[in-house]
């Protein structure tokens, strides 16, 4: 089914703007709670992929916790009502500044992700008088199979702590006096679709958490980030992703036990289907060879395409005729401004209303003001 979207209240609002829509963004938070409940598992909302003010605040009252990648995160989702017992702080360049405020606000862990990190967390620790917790991230030397900007598991990406390094995160943990090790934390990449690669990242935890027992390291936590996509050509028939499968196959291969829990850290999957950016038709461009949908938004509203080359579905929410072929354009000086080429869209006029879907996740968080734009604002279903 077609989403309905209220053009007629949209006519009152400048163009571009982001709508979302809370009914499903809560439908998706009680169906993480009710699968995560099954297994007792912890959940922390990745919040590099929206970080709205109300978008947070509705997700915090859900009883989340945070995965943060910045010290911006962390002050934004402690004003948002997140506990800092429940934010994990993640992020391969944190600066002094930002281990400072995760002490000082004493948030739940640290996910460290260098030897030269884990070194200079307890230097800032020792000199406040604290014991930093911290979790090792480890890189598990598994391929995802998403685009290589979104890859983060294998010896080539700048994420984590390869393994056969882990010898010398043990003697640095002996040597060093004022931080903890409460646990373990992976993440393998982005908008994973199949669960192979899960099932590999298994095979790594249990063969690292094995080693590290018998080194006398016992782990409280076992993070496993996040990853789980979404569906991007039909949100309209998948608009939450199949948590239940996704958490299944955790239970199954590395089952909760007492004194160990099992964190996650989702992100596009809380929040990517709950919002749309919306724009305007500005022209009708009618070229040699094909026929242009220039609109009010471009890159500077929804980047993905032109940096990942991602897909999103996109609708003309103001017409019924006959489709016909566009590519569909922003303002932008640029030529990689572009949301779709030679795609099938209900017959374009200036003046129609198009919703780019799937866009509650690296949208408005990664908007920018190239050309001097204005940031777009954003809309709630239940406020508009």
């Amino acid at each position: 089914m077609k989403k309905q979207f209220p053009i007629e209240k949209f006519k009152n609002l400048q163009t571009p703007f982001y709508y979302y829509d809370t009914d499903i963004l809560k439908e998706t938070l009680d169906t993480i709670a009710a699968e995560a409940n099954k297994y007792s598992y912890y959940i922390h909302y990745a919040v590099k992929a929206n970080a709205n003010p109300r978008i947070l605040s509705i997700i915090s009252q859900a009883g989340f916790g945070a995965d943060c990648v910045s010290g911006g995160e962390i002050l934004a989702a402690l004003e948002a009502g997140f506990p800092a017992g429940k934010i994990v702080f993640a992020g391969v360049g944190k600066a002094d500044w930002e281990i400072e405020l995760g002490l000082d606000k004493d948030i739940s862990c640290f996910n460290v992700e260098s030897i030269p990190e884990l070194e200079v967390i307890n230097q800032i620790a020792d000199a406040k008088g604290k014991v930093a917790r911290v979790a090792i991230r480890i890189n598990p030397e598994v391929d995802a199979h998403t685009h290589s900007h979104i890859t983060t598991g294998t010896k080539e990406d700048k994420f984590g702590i390869n393994f056969d390094q882990i010898d010398k995160v043990i003697n640095t943990l002996d040597s060093i006096s004022s931080v903890k090790l409460t646990g373990i934390h992976f993440h393998i990449g982005s908008q994973i679709t199949e669960m192979e690669p899960f099932a590999a990242l298994f095979i790594k935890a249990i063969e690292i958490e094995r080693y590290l027992t018998q080194r006398r390291f016992f782990l409280e936590n076992i993070n496993f980030g996040g990853g789980l996509g979404i569906d991007y050509k039909y949100p309209n028939t998948n608009p939450i992703p199949d948590f239940k499968a996704w958490f299944e196959i955790f239970h199954k291969h590395f089952p909760t036990r007492p004194g160990r829990k099992i964190h996650f850290e989702p992100g596009r999957s809380v929040v990517g289907q709950c919002g749309s950016l919306i724009s305007k038709v500005l022209y009708v461009k009618e070229g040699s060879f094909k026929k242009f949908a220039v609109l009010d938004a471009g890159f500077t509203d929804l980047i993905r395409p032109a940096f990942y080359g991602a897909y999103h579905q996109i609708e003309n929410l103001s017409s019924s005729e006959m489709p016909d072929m566009y590519d569909v354009v922003g303002p932008v000086c640029e030529s990689s401004d572009s949301f779709a080429r030679a795609v099938r869209i209900n017959k374009v006029h200036r003046g129609d209303y198009f919703a780019l879907r799937s866009a509650g996740a690296y949208g408005e968080i990664m908007a920018m003001q190239y050309n001097c734009r204005s940031l777009p604002r954003s809309y709630f279903s239940d406020l508009i």
